[in-house]
């Protein structure tokens, strides 16, 4: 009966009870307007810092890619950085990489310093943001990055090589030597 107790006391804290009344919303908000293709959960709506995700295969065909050798018609690097309540974020390395067989999709990161790898079939090809965060499992909308919520009247501040964007940050298109900062005061 104790190890009972203690292991839903356990869970309960691991499910973030007695976090902030916002963050609960956003949590029940993000779970009803998420997805879930191909028995993907919905995005991780957790504090950071957020691991690479172990269900890749799911997370890939979720995010609309497919694993397998690098491309090699297109190779180009953006970078990412994620600053929360004046912190940085790390990105961590192998989003988009199985480490079962080392198969990757188009979009996927290595070193865990930012640098979003972009190795593609076809020249041409358009990937998004959204793409690296649905592989990654980190929630990203106008006013929310995972479980961290913008303030009232408040979004994610978005910016592409020092300009401001507008919309969703999903919805960002990957560019070659492109510099992407998402910013939650």
């Amino acid at each position: 009966m104790a190890a009972a107790a203690v292991a839903a006391i356990l869970t309960l804290i691991a499910a973030g009870c007695g976090t902030d009344p916002a963050a609960t919303d956003a949590t029940s908000e993000t779970r009803s307007s998420s997805s879930s293709s191909a028995g993907v959960e919905p995005d991780d709506i957790s504090l950071p810092p957020w691991p690479a995700p172990g269900d890749v295969p799911a997370r890939v065909a979720a995010a609309g890619l497919d694993l397998g050798p690098m491309g090699t018609a297109e190779h180009y690097h953006p970078t990412l950085a994620i600053t929360i309540n004046d912190q940085p974020v790390p990105v961590p390395p192998n989003i988009g990489v199985d480490p079962d067989t080392g198969a990757m999709s188009a979009v996927h990161t290595h070193e865990g310093d930012g640098t979003i790898h972009i190795e593609a079939h076809t020249v041409g090809e358009k990937f998004t943001l959204g793409q690296l965060f649905t592989q990654w499992g980190v929630a990203l909308t106008p006013t929310q990055i995972g479980g961290v919520k913008a303030n009232a009247g408040e979004e994610v501040r978005v910016t592409s090589n020092g300009a401001p964007v507008t919309g969703d940050p999903g919805d960002l298109e990957l560019e070659p030597e492109q510099e992407i900062e998402l910013t939650l005061p």
